[in-house]
């Protein structure tokens, strides 16, 4: 008896566990849709992010209830409670990601200055900001998968590389507005579009925060760095 309800168990944290892989895999593809939107200046592309947001919105609730009724039901200890509270937490910073991807998607939508100038977007390094946070979520997703933290210091130091391209674009995008007054508010809207990527990073970091808890049992956060 003891040994079914053991595999019964198991059972279920597999399932949450694939519920969370599976919203993962969806917030990854909203954001390079975004990315691709925004750079291709791809409206339809950015209609599909904006409407595939129901469905990460429907995967947190569903793991936020499975993963407290697990908890209700079994009353897991030590690295089986430390993993279901950390997929809860994460479900909630995916569910974060995808609302900022969504909020990228409709910029997109709203033609809101979408004709800056390219060698600006270049010297704003926005791709290559796109490219570093997608890493960062991609990376996180394989150190829960393989239950390995060694890539959490490479996820942390990469997003020390956002938040220096992210202040970095505020002095450019100060100086442009500086000489082009005309055009200070696409300016201030396309700074507010970098500080989304800025702070989806700092999600991917409070993701890996998740992992190690779960799997070293540290607590990172608001430890120094």
């Amino acid at each position: 008896m003891e040994t079914k309800k053991m595999k019964h168990t198991e059972h279920e944290l597999a399932l949450l566990r694939d519920e969370v892989s599976q919203m993962w895999k969806l917030v990854l593809s909203q954001l390079e849709k975004a990315k691709r939107a925004l750079l291709d200046r791809d409206v339809e592309q950015a209609r599909e992010v904006a409407s595939r947001e129901k469905r990460v919105d429907a995967f947190e609730l569903k793991i936020d209830s499975d993963g407290e009724n697990y908890i209700a039901l079994f009353s897991p200890v030590a690295i089986d409670l430390r993993l279901v509270l950390s997929l809860i937490k994460i479900s909630s910073t995916l569910e974060r990601i995808g609302d900022f991807a969504e909020g990228i998607a409709r910029h997109v939508i709203a033609d809101e200055c979408l004709r800056i100038d390219p060698a600006l977007v270049e010297e704003l390094q926005i791709e290559t900001i796109f490219d570093t946070v997608i890493s960062m979520l991609s990376d996180s997703f394989v150190a829960l998968e393989a239950e390995n933290t060694r890539l959490a210091g490479k996820i942390m130091a990469k997003d020390e590389l956002v938040d220096e391209l992210y202040h970095r674009a505020i002095r450019t995008l100060a100086a442009h507005i500086a000489e082009n007054p005309a055009l200070a508010e696409c300016g201030l809207k396309t700074l507010l579009l970098i500080r989304k990527l800025e702070r989806i990073g700092d999600h991917c970091n409070n993701i890996v925060e998740e992992i190690v808890f779960y799997i070293d049992a540290k607590v990172l956060k608001h430890a120094k760095k």
